[in-house]
């Protein structure tokens, strides 16, 4: 995972397989919140899973894009929820199905899903 480091030990996480995508979408959250938080990105959902209780950084709020080559979003979301009850869970998709999108708000409490490409004032409602 990259990092941005601020004096917060409270984080936003970035999941997707696209690099210009995470940096788009950390610049315009970043933009809104400012340095309140710390804003982490990673290109593989694999790896987050080993790394989000290494860092000492809780992640309060995960948007992670469904379609990616090493593990699709929805199953992401679930196994994070198993282990990280209260982090808002948020699915960014273009492709993803109604069902994979159901089983996220059934058994990882999806918060929201937003289709891309996303408004700017849709990400500031989260």
């Amino acid at each position: 995972m990259n990092s941005e480091y601020t004096q917060s030990n409270l984080a936003i996480l970035f999941v997707h397989d696209e690099q210009i995508t995470l940096t788009s979408l950390s610049e315009q959250i970043r933009s809104d919140l400012g340095k309140r938080l710390s804003y982490e990105t990673s290109l593989d959902a694999e790896k987050v899973l080993d790394q989000l209780c290494k860092k000492g950084i809780k992640t309060i709020v995960i948007i992670s894009d469904w379609l990616m080559p090493t593990m699709k979003g929805d199953e992401l979301l679930v196994r994070i929820y198993k282990c990280f009850l209260d982090t808002v869970k948020v699915m960014l998709t273009r492709k993803a199905d109604s069902k994979a999108i159901e089983r996220v708000k059934q058994e990882a409490r999806l918060y929201s899903y937003l289709q891309k490409p996303c408004r700017d004032e849709r990400l500031q409602v989260l």
